[in-house]
């Protein structure tokens, strides 16, 4: 009769991972509870100072604002695209042509930085596009291969008969979408929202290139404010974005729960 008992080796490796993961976190917390006016670890003494500092400092609130409303309206017209997109690539896959499902995963093929610098020729320099805008536009076509991949996986497993018979029977086309389609990839859904907001969040390589004077995103900030002071406000910084994950998340699992998304 075999044990239900995992491996003890098994049980290693696993507390192994964990320990890789989760070492990292903890020195940046312990970094940015310190007291001491430079980065250090572990910390001397123990003050929530560095949070407070994020807060004094304009530039930090300012980009924290300004990166929340990219990464919502990015993720959010990227959704709007994308949404129709797998829609159609996985309802109307023997019609359409192959290569244009490729066309969608192009911003992930390139590097983020020819990314970013062509954007920036063609956008800001040739076009004029103001800056917020740019930025807009850049982490919206960052996201888009996120959210169609994501959201083409829920609808590879949809059977797309049920939605004919809806047809068949009367229902408006586009009605159909929005009550049978939908609440089938509804965890697609929502995890191509939570994949699309972070990456957005936390991008550099793009944002680099279209910021502009007056308009950053906390990423860049961060970047500058290292190349000046070494003090644990950085750490601090890196704590509350962590925070704001575990906060997505929970408010998923409350709501939803995590085991709604592997569906």
């Amino acid at each position: 009769m075999m044990s239900d008992r995992p491996h003890p080796f098994l049980i290693a490796v696993a507390a192994l991972v964990y320990f890789f993961l989760m070492v990292p976190l903890v020195i940046v917390v312990g970094a940015a509870l310190s007291d001491t006016t430079y980065l250090t670890f572990p910390p001397q003494g123990l003050s929530l100072r560095w949070f407070e500092n994020i807060f004094e400092i304009s530039a930090f609130r300012r980009t924290i604002v300004t990166s929340l409303q990219i990464a919502f309206l990015g993720t959010l017209i990227a959704l709007i695209i994308g949404i129709p997109a797998a829609y159609a690539l996985n309802r109307f896959r023997v019609e359409l042509p192959k290569w244009l499902g490729t066309l969608f995963v192009l911003p992930i093929l390139v590097p983020e930085i020819v990314f970013g610098f062509a954007l920036l020729k063609s956008l800001t320099v040739g076009a004029g596009v103001p800056i917020f805008a740019a930025l807009l536009i850049g982490h919206t076509l960052l996201v888009l291969p996120y959210v169609v991949r994501v959201i083409s996986a829920s609808l590879a497993s949809f059977d797309f008969s049920i939605e004919e018979a809806a047809i068949s029977l009367g229902s408006a086309p586009l009605k159909t979408f929005f009550t049978i389609v939908m609440p089938n990839v509804r965890a697609g859904v929502i995890a191509a929202f939570i994949l699309a907001f972070i990456t957005s969040l936390n991008d550099v390589s793009v944002s680099l290139f279209l910021t502009g004077p007056g308009i950053s995103t906390l990423p860049i900030q961060i970047l500058a404010h290292v190349e000046q002071f070494f003090d644990p406000t950085v750490a601090s910084v890196s704590v509350l974005l962590m925070f704001l994950t575990v906060a997505v998340m929970a408010v998923v699992e409350r709501t939803l729960g995590l085991t709604f998304l592997a569906k």
